[in-house]
């Protein structure tokens, strides 16, 4: 009886224990890193083809602003490596905001043109919350391309593998 009744407080305290470090867990701040890729486009085509290259020591900035006003709550800015690759640590949950990542400086001064055009894309949101079912730190953001002034002479056949020609799809 004595042995039982022991072994029932020891899994009790056990118990507890584990839930006092459940809780503690629970309460530190969320942490997620944001990974995405830099390239150069020379197609100007506004998406990776076989002949883009990645860029390293692009610069990139991760901007988080509320959903009400558009107030700028958190940024961080990152550099990519040499596969064009940046990783940024981004502190705190942001359920409530829009985070998006965008270009800020090429490390290419022929490939360094973002283009301007209203209907465009300029970043890549990310979803840095862990309320929305992801249960990974990680974010993977879409690639983000610099814009050379004059496409190279390759794209025509670049492209029209991809279905693509002067007058439209193929």
């Amino acid at each position: 009886m004595a042995t039982s009744l022991k072994a029932i407080f020891f899994l009790a305290s056990a118990l507890c224990f584990l839930s006092l470090l459940g809780i503690v867990h629970a309460e530190s701040t969320p942490q997620f890193f944001v990974e995405g890729k830099v390239y150069c486009d020379n197609c100007r085509a506004q998406f990776v083809t076989r002949i883009s290259k990645y860029m390293e020591g692009a610069k990139v900035r991760l901007e988080c602003k509320d959903l009400e006003g558009g107030k700028l709550t958190y940024f961080v800015d990152g550099e990519t490596d040499a596969s064009g690759t940046y990783r940024l640590k981004v502190e705190g949950d942001h359920e409530e905001e829009i985070c998006e990542v965008a270009l800020i400086e090429s490390s290419d001064p022929e490939c360094s043109e973002i283009d301007k055009e209203n209907y465009l894309r300029k970043s890549a949101r990310v979803s840095l919350t862990k309320e929305n079912g992801i249960s990974s730190d990680s974010r993977i953001s879409n690639p983000l391309g610099f814009m050379v002034k004059e496409r190279v002479p390759e794209c025509t056949e670049v492209l029209r593998e991809l279905g693509i020609t002067a007058g439209g799809l193929v």
